[in-house]
């Protein structure tokens, strides 16, 4: 009996902070290697905000193979979990070809899953997802934690935040078992390949002023209807859509909260903390 051995995929993953210039040097190793572009940031995998996401233009991805991007309405909750699935199947279909996968983002949690794998936590239905957001949404912060502590003080006490908080109680709810417990498991990798790996880490004054440019030029392209556009669904406030960069600040602007230099200047600083904090992970992870 003839055993074929499982092909692994030579691919490269670029990840680097906002405004580092990924999508450049993504689509220039992909004219070089027959690539085939797949989106690792959390928020371009939204349909509804191509201009304040930086997504790639209409002519690149024509130029280009681009998977991933605006594949989601913004209704929906992304997880690493979810994401990692869909770049397994693109992968999945790439085996026999001869493209070469080119992994291109800025969302750390979604690069440590792909290469480190992922804790062996089911699938979380959709109506236990809404009802945990709306016990943070309705009891608070701090009871939310109280009610973890109950039967998971060690996730309790760990996490510092609503989004993480609330991830803890979904788990607990739709397994029976605390998130400490799924954690300890042995991870689960979806995607095996040969990778190379690249983190684009520019000087810091000067990436900070080019976030500062980019989100002017995104106000020329349109983002404050853009963002009114987002605004008439209506969206739970807690759905990631709605925390993506600039469209906090842009929305206050909008309901007349701040003036329109505040909006500017309050976007432009998020996105150099942002940057900042990027810098920091992929520095432990690389």
């Amino acid at each position: 009996m003839l055993i074929r051995k499982k092909r692994i995929l030579d691919a490269i993953v670029i990840v680097g902070p906002t405004g580092s210039g990924k999508s450049a040097l993504a689509l220039k190793k992909a004219s070089e290697n027959n690539g085939v572009i797949i989106n690792a940031d959390s928020m371009q995998i939204y349909e509804n905000l191509s201009i304040i996401t930086a997504r790639p233009t209409l002519k690149d991805m024509n130029l280009i193979p681009h998977k991933l991007y605006g594949v989601l309405p913004g209704t929906e909750v992304c997880s690493a979990a979810r994401w990692l699935q869909m770049v397994a199947n693109e992968f999945s279909m790439l085996k026999d070809t001869d493209k070469t996968p080119i992994v291109v983002g800025g969302t750390g949690l979604y690069i440590k899953a792909l290469l480190e794998g992922l804790s062996p936590i089911p699938d979380i239905p959709p109506e236990i997802r809404d009802e945990a957001r709306n016990i943070a949404k309705e009891e608070g912060e701090q009871k939310l934690r109280a009610m973890i502590a109950a039967y998971d003080p060690i996730t309790a006490e760990k996490f510092n935040d609503k989004h993480r908080l609330i991830r803890a109680w979904e788990v607990f709810k739709a397994t029976g078992k605390p998130h400490s417990y799924w954690k300890k498991q042995k991870n689960i990798k979806l995607v095996e390949a040969n990778w190379e790996k690249i983190f684009i880490n520019p000087e810091r004054k000067d990436l900070y002023a080019k976030c500062d440019a980019r989100f002017l030029k995104m106000l020329d392209d349109g983002a404050v209807d853009e963002v009114k556009a987002l605004l008439k669904i209506n969206l739970n406030p807690d759905l990631p859509i709605t925390k993506a960069l600039g469209v906090p600040e842009i929305t206050a602007f909008i309901k007349g909260q701040i003036s329109y230099e505040t909006m500017i200047a309050k976007a432009q600083q998020a996105t150099r903390n942002y940057a900042k904090r990027q810098i920091t992970w992929f520095k432990h992870q690389f």
